[in-house]
């Protein structure tokens, strides 16, 4: 399962990542915004990143005008590894190496062809578990346990 969440600036695009995950027979779940009407980021990222944190879904997506703001604001949810990504380089290196577990992404930034390649690459790219990347993990667990 898939958590999805956007503000007014990341709906279009969402709204496309929505039909092509519904064309792969991806399971999600959209915790908004479903309107075009202005709206603050903060609280779609919460709702989102909470349901990834808990385990009720494995992965995250999340949109808003250039991706930052709501990535900024999922990071603060314990247990989110959430990376603002517009390149497939970036996108599938924060799965293999970081374990990021929610991709944010800019409807102003990139365009729906793009997102699509990069939340593919998101969402079938694995965590390499090698050591070196499971002890940099652990040490930003420690960080974030610590603040």
């Amino acid at each position: 399962m898939i958590a999805l969440g956007s503000d007014h600036a990341g709906l279009e695009l969402k709204n496309l990542i929505i039909k092509h995950l519904e064309e792969q027979g991806i399971e999600y779940k959209d915790y908004g915004t479903y309107t075009p009407d202005s709206c603050d980021y903060a609280v779609y990222a919460e709702k989102t990143a909470r349901a990834v944190a808990s385990g009720e879904c494995k992965l995250g997506l999340l949109f808003c005008g250039t991706g930052v703001g709501i990535s900024m604001a999922a990071n603060k949810v314990r247990g989110i590894r959430a990376a603002c990504c517009s390149d497939a380089f970036s996108a599938e290196m924060t799965r293999l190496h970081n374990d990021a577990n929610i991709l944010c992404l800019g409807g102003r930034v990139v365009t729906p062809e793009k997102a699509v390649e990069l939340v593919d690459l998101f969402l079938n790219t694995p965590f390499s578990c090698e050591e070196r990347h499971s002890r940099r993990i652990a040490q930003i667990t420690e960080l974030e346990n610590r603040f």
